[in-house]
């Protein structure tokens, strides 16, 4: 009794192992595995925290830089002193031993505000590249969402497939009761045959093709390759319902690619201020404690020590440097004038391509509502021709119209869904609402 009970525990084990394994991934679960572990949003990250690394006073050179220096030099050399009157010294091995050290403080105090500008400027540099990252990850997230779908597209075509499959099958079964009974051609039952082959055949072909999408899949997921076991959900939800004048508005305040650029406007403006300064004096703050020892084996001088601190300052006026200072300043005025024509073009750009996904979406929701009116058609349709080939009122050429309507239509159903989506896809990775 015992080992039963252990048997029948060992078996629902295997079944609620089988399930789970089983368990179809959603296109949220894919994302979420994406944003942790694709190698482009990892990249993008790393770039991000550099900037924001590189924004600190120090780097914009608001703040003083302390050293800490020391030497010590030996001498041996031979010595030979004239004094006044003739009287001459000689030493062959006379040495001396300096030993230094000190702190030293260097502060700028004033650069023509230079320094303030380039912390600006490191500021708008680190919201730069943190929009360059939330840029990567909608771009990610779109193509994410656009292979998850492909494999459910590819699916549900495969789905198609295996209901030609059984069609075939039928209309081979009744030819083969009608050919038995004397009452149709035998090539109206091979052709049945050949259809149902070919049919069989496209399944596999079918099969390798939602591998392949898988494949594609794992690769922006930074998954094992080969890994193509997962199942995803077996249909494409479309549910989206965008309002065309808000959606118009978050696409001028919300696009990564405007905000991008938008930012490199800033960041050309600032660097403008920057060369400005240039032609302003700058002033340095100087301090230190120094420490000095020299000893002598020769003369009258037998060691010679300073200690204490010391204190100082310079002014730097620039009056002529060969025109680079204009030259500078010319220079990132006509870079400022080309970031406000990129701007400019890259809100053409965005707005182009929000219209044409727009009217894509709306295209496609129109193509989609005709052929799910054809679909049901269709199959009503192929159904009534095997029943009337069935009953000897038609022929074999008939039905096989009827099935290629069929097909033609259950893969055009499938094609709208996954444009629509698409479309849908894309409005949202434009208004950075995905």
């Amino acid at each position: 009794m015992k080992l039963k009970i252990y048997y029948f525990l060992f078996f629902i084990n295997i079944i609620i192992v089988t399930s789970v394994a089983q368990k179809p991934i959603t296109v949220d679960d894919a994302v979420a595995i994406a944003l942790k572990s694709n190698y482009d949003i990892l990249v993008a990250r790393n770039d991000a925290d550099i900037d924001k690394i590189n924004n600190t006073a120090g780097n914009a050179g608001m703040l003083p830089s302390i050293a800490l220096n020391g030497s010590d030099n030996y001498s041996n050399y031979n010595s030979r002193v004239e004094q006044t009157g003739g009287v001459v010294s000689t030493n062959p091995n006379a040495r001396t031993n300096a030993l230094s050290a000190n702190v030293a403080l260097n502060w700028t105090l004033f650069d023509g505000g230079k320094m303030f500008v380039t912390k600006n400027k490191l500021s708008e540099i680190e919201a730069l590249g943190e929009i360059d990252f939330r840029d990567r990850v909608l771009q990610t997230t779109y193509n994410v969402v656009l292979a998850y779908y492909n494999i459910v597209k590819q699916k549900q075509q495969q789905s198609s497939i295996k209901q030609v499959i059984s069609y075939n099958q039928d209309r081979v079964n009744i030819l083969q009761t009608s050919f038995n009974a004397g009452a149709t051609a035998k090539n109206n039952l091979l052709q049945a045959k050949i259809d149902f082959n070919v049919s069989t055949e496209n399944s596999l072909t079918q099969e390798n093709v939602i591998n392949t999408a898988k494949r594609n899949l794992n690769q922006l997921l930074c998954r094992n390759i080969d890994s193509t076991a997962y199942d995803v959900i077996d249909s494409i939800p479309l549910t989206f319902k965008p309002n065309k004048e808000e959606l118009l508005k978050i696409v001028q305040t919300n696009n990564t690619n405007i905000l991008a650029y938008q930012k490199l406007t800033a960041i050309a403006a600032l660097t403008i201020k920057e060369s400005q300064s240039l032609r302003l004096p700058k002033v340095n703050f100087n301090a230190g404690y120094n420490y000095a020892n020299s000893n002598y084996n020769y003369g009258t001088t037998v060691s010679n020590r300073t200690l204490g601190p010391q204190l100082g300052g310079s002014i730097t006026i620039p009056l002529f440097q060969g025109g680079n200072i204009n030259r500078q300043i010319s220079n990132s005025k006509i870079q400022f004038k080309s970031a406000e024509y990129q701007l400019e073009n890259a809100k053409l750009q965005v707005q182009t391509q929000f219209q044409n996904a727009l009217t894509d979406f709306e295209n496609q929701q129109k193509l989609l509502a005709i052929e799910q009116q054809n679909s049901e058609m269709v199959k009503e349709n192929l159904e009534i021709s095997l029943l009337r080939l069935k009953l000897g009122q038609t022929t074999a050429l008939e039905v096989k119209l009827a099935q290629q309507s069929y097909e033609d239509s259950f893969t055009r159903l499938i094609n709208f869904k996954y444009n629509l989506k698409i479309a849908e896809t894309k409005l949202k990775q434009l208004i950075a609402g995905l």
